[in-house]
């Protein structure tokens, strides 16, 4: 499809998706190492570009009730597997273990910093910075995200006009692509290929943005919770 076939207001609708993420990894990578007040900086401009922006007037039915708790349940499930092959249990398991370590995250140096490079600790950083990481990663990127993966980039690639792509019909190539791009951003692909298999699955299962919102601000605020308890700061690296 062709530019000029898309309804204006439906070109429109691609800012509000995109510009909230994009300007996210923008000031990443312009401050650098997030830690501190750098990432209270992309939560709190970001917080406020989705807000003014809001993507989620284009075409997007209110949160069913019904799907809360699964989606809970997703999120918890999500969490689940992604601490599981950093836990000691599963170093037992020497040679999956290993592999895990070698193959399963792109940069796998960077899941023991030592102590000088340690981020967002409340006795380094400051409780302040720590509860706006808490914060920023649960209820401000986590709901950008799915608007961006999940409510743009997984229809967009089935249609250039994406609001008039129905979410609940599932399409392999767009389905992979989105999956696989979710997991290129983060240090753990592995894992994070399964994170956005199963949030892209959910989300045509329901056909509900809030829904899948949810499972991933479950994941990234247990995630979060469990970072501060235990001290293993390299999920927050």
């Amino acid at each position: 499809m062709s530019p000029e076939t898309v309804p204006e207001e439906h070109r429109n609708a691609w800012i509000s998706h995109l510009v909230p993420f994009v300007a996210w990894i923008f000031i990443m990578g312009l401050l650098g190492d997030p830690a501190g007040w750098k990432y209270a900086v992309r939560t709190y401009v970001c917080l406020a570009l989705f807000l003014y922006l809001k993507p989620w007037t284009w075409n997007y039915p209110r949160l069913n009730p019904r799907n809360i708790l699964p989606a809970i349940g997703v999120g918890l499930f999500v969490f689940a597997f992604w601490v599981f092959p950093q836990t000691d249990f599963f170093a037992r398991f020497e040679t999956a273990h290993r592999f895990y370590m070698t193959f399963g995250v792109l940069m796998p140096w960077e899941l023991t910093p030592p102590l000088e490079r340690v981020r967002y600790a409340p006795d380094m950083e400051g409780w302040f910075f720590a509860l706006t990481r808490l914060g920023g990663s649960a209820f401000v990127i986590a709901i950008i995200e799915e608007f961006f993966w999940r409510g743009w980039l997984y229809r967009w690639v089935q249609k250039e006009d994406f609001l008039s792509v129905d979410p609940g019909i599932f399409e392999r190539k767009a389905f992979w692509i989105t999956a696989v791009m979710f997991a290129s951003i983060h240090n753990e692909w592995f894992v994070g290929l399964l994170c956005g298999l199963v949030y892209g699955y959910y989300y045509i299962r329901t056909r509900d943005i809030w829904a899948v919102s949810i499972a991933h601000v479950v994941t990234n605020l247990v995630l979060g919770l469990y970072v501060l308890a235990s001290g293993k700061w390299e999920f927050w690296a």
